[in-house]
């Protein structure tokens, strides 16, 4: 045998031996050759492997594709990609391919070199470069001459230049355990023991060289061994990276659907079976819909439209088991054409572990997607996150009076107290509702609102507590209320005055219990919710007169805070006019910087009916109508108010005292006390009389004027 021949025998032992899986292919995706590893995974023989093309191994690939992809290996000489190829019994499995182009004479061939990373791939790519491969070399030493015939590769390894130099004798001073690797050396040629382990360099850094021996026999006799060597430092090193990956992942193991255009499942693998709980019965005929109640028609099809588009995407899911438990999954959905038909190849993954410590964070999120995205319900949202900060930005004053009703905020936030904001329309109540929930412990959780106002009767109770799907005539889906969204945050209850009667029972029991029934439902809901509630309306008298449950007031007013009219708070109108002008030139693209002081006075002139909501419409009806950069007064500026009793602007003293006498008059003189005036304006009651005699005011004389 001569010396090229049996270079040429080592390096396809060399190609046998090395842990890939290799193959040769042509221009129209047939297979020329495939070594003995690439058989085995597949679970073909050589002589069947030879008759099937790169269709039947990976069934993503088109013909389209496959020409794509030669003329890019061909251009680029080699590529790197994942793929997911089929056995002779249907399974499916991971791996990294390294494409290369060569030719043989005029036969153009591509060479993919693969490895299977089913195992570890959901962790992190272990090999994603092409050095790993090519740093790998063969050698073969004859012990009957003692010649030895070493590959190029192997030689770079050790950067050596000649076969001399590669004998086992010579390379075991390049290792730091020479015991060791002679000994091993030894045993492989005495007594046919064959070696796979990893020796480390003496270099500095130094490197880990895998070495694999093997022994060749003639009967009994042992004439010749053959070796492996291969660099793979940079693998070490990315698997010590990984262990702290696999301590939270405990073995992923994949679950594999196969869905036509209608969601029907038309295979799966065993562990679909095993992990979701369902016998395998059960799930011939199934659908997604059955596996996945959550997922609608059209979001089946826009997802469907996406892969085929695309080819495949990656995504997080929640899985749901039969007993109805979930776990968190990655899933590589894959396109696949085949005979004309539509396939969604979907590779399930459990991430439980490395979920586990944000996994009801997860599920709530998804709770909230599913009910956005896939049962398509209006008008539900997200926590909202809103900056409220005190005395900027959203809440904006200056005055003394409305400084007290921000100190009452700051007061009862950190608690979990219900509060009861009562005042006008368009003083901001719902702002102070912000500020409340953002300046508490459940600011991370939600802020859920509902307007009473706004919504019909017969359709308050679901909104708030939900229902399940035929509770009612046109409950077509389950509906999740307003208070299971809130929970562990606050629900902010606007127009509270316009609550039915009838539902203000079970609105009471939320507050006093905690709990509360879905419509339909047969299970009693826990929920942690703080209450904030606002109403323009007067609840004591819709309490005298029947419409309004007393009880339900007084566990709702525990802290009263009165929103103060704009009129009662002059003071505030140049600041929020400057604000909102601000606001509305940026958006409209004008260049107001500032307001006139004649535009201020008549402003301040104005008693505001509509309160901060009227300021905010008549400077952004000023901004579309005026230009320049000063906002001065014009057609805009709305006539002076019948409440006003001046047209002059008044003293400190005299805001004072007609404020003070507005309070009496709602109090009806009451000055002490319950509902007394004093409570109302946060003030001593001595201290209020000796204000009242200071301004002139007499309690008689409140009623005639």
């Amino acid at each position: 045998m001569t010396e090229v021949t049996e270079i040429v025998l080592a390096k396809e032992w060399l190609v046998d031996a090395l842990p890939y899986e290799i193959f040769w292919a042509d221009e129209t995706g047939g297979i020329i050759y495939g070594n003995k590893i690439l058989c085995e995974r597949l679970q073909y023989s050589q002589q069947e492997l030879t008759k099937l093309t790169i269709f039947d191994i990976n069934t993503t690939v088109t013909l389209q594709s496959w020409k794509t992809h030669w003329e890019n290996v061909k251009k680029n000489k080699i590529e790197n990609f994942k793929a997911i190829h089929r056995n002779k019994s249907g399974k499916f499995y991971e791996v990294e391919v390294f494409a290369q182009f060569f030719s043989n004479g005029r036969k153009e061939m591509i060479c993919g070199i693969m490895n299977d990373i089913s195992s570890s791939s959901f962790y992190k790519n272990l090999i994603d470069n092409v050095e790993t491969i090519a740093k790998v070399g063969g050698w073969k030493l004859n012990l009957q001459d003692g010649s030895i015939l070493v590959t190029k590769e192997a030689l770079c390894i050790f950067n050596k230049e000649n076969n001399e130099d590669f004998h086992p004798s010579k390379i075991v001073h390049f290792f730091k355990d020479e015991e060791l690797f002679r000994n091993s050396i030894v045993k492989t040629i005495k007594n046919a023991i064959p070696i796979d382990h990893v020796f480390e360099t003496k270099e500095t850094p130094s490197r880990y060289i895998r070495t694999i021996v093997k022994p060749v026999l003639k009967g009994d006799k042992i004439f010749k061994i053959v070796g492996v060597y291969q660099d793979i430092t940079e693998q070490n090193k990315k698997e010590i990276r990984l262990k702290f990956f696999k301590d939270i992942i405990d073995n992923a193991q994949d679950l594999i659907f196969i869905y036509n255009r209608d969601g029907k499942l038309l295979e799966f693998s065993n562990s679909v079976s095993d992990t979701l709980e369902y016998s395998k019965k059960e799930l011939q005929g199934f659908t997604i819909f059955d596996l996945d109640p959550g997922v609608t028609k059209d979001w089946w099809e826009t997802h469907f439209a996406q892969i085929k588009l695309k080819g495949s995407i990656q995504l997080e899911w929640l899985v749901k088991k039969k007993g109805g438990t979930k776990f968190p999954a990655d899933i590589v959905a894959n396109y696949i054409d085949y005979e004309g038909q539509d396939i969604n190849c979907a590779v399930v993954r459990d991430i439980t572990n490395r979920k586990e410590r944000d996994l009801k964070l997860f599920q709530a999120m998804d709770e909230i997607k599913a009910l956005k995205d896939r049962l398509e319900i209006e008008n539900e949202y997200l926590q909202e996150e809103i900056n409220v900060n005190f005395n900027k930005d959203n809440i904006i004053s200056i005055s003394e009076s409305y400084a007290k009703v921000l100190k009452q905020v700051e007061q009862v936030a950190p608690t979990s107290t219900t509060v009861l904001i009562t005042g006008e329309s368009g003083t901001g109540k719902e702002l102070l509702a912000h500020a409340i929930h953002n300046n508490s412990s459940r600011k991370d959780r939600a802020l859920i609102k509902i307007n009473s106002a706004t919504l019909p009767k017969e359709l308050i109770e679901s909104e708030l507590f939900g229902h399940k799907k035929g509770a009612f005539t046109g409950a077509v889906a389950d509906k999740v209320g307003k208070f299971s969204m809130a929970d562990g945050g606050t629900i902010f209850l606007d127009e509270i005055g316009e609550m039915p009667i009838e539902l203000q029972s079970k609105l009471l029991r939320v507050i006093q219990e905690g709990e509360f029934d879905e419509l339909g439902g047969t299970k009693t809901i826990k929920v942690d919710v703080r209450i904030v509630a606002a109403t323009n309306r007067k609840l004591e008298d819709m309490v005298a007169e029947g419409t309004f449950r007393e009880d339900l007031f007084y566990r709702l007013n525990v802290f009263p805070i009165h929103s103060i009219p704009l009129r009662e708070r002059k003071e505030d109108i140049p600041p929020l006019a400057q604000y909102f002008l601000e606001k509305y030139a940026t958006r409209a693209g004008k260049p107001f910087k500032r307001l006139s002081k004649q535009t201020i006075e008549q402003l301040m002139d104005y008693d505001f009916p509509g309160n901060n909501r009227e300021l905010e419409n008549l400077i952004e009806r000023a901004v579309i109508i005026e230009n320049g950069t000063t906002l001065f007064p014009g057609s805009w500026i709305p006539t002076k108010s019948k409440n006003s009793k001046s047209a002059k602007l008044l003293t400190f003293e005299e805001v004072q005292k007609e404020h003070i006498v507005d309070v009496l008059k709602r109090t009806k003189g009451k000055v002490s006390g319950i509902n007394g005036a004093a409570g109302i304006l946060d003030m001593n009651a001595k201290t209020l009389f000796a204000k009242m005699k200071k301004l002139g005011i007499e309690k008689e004389t409140v009623f005639k004027s």
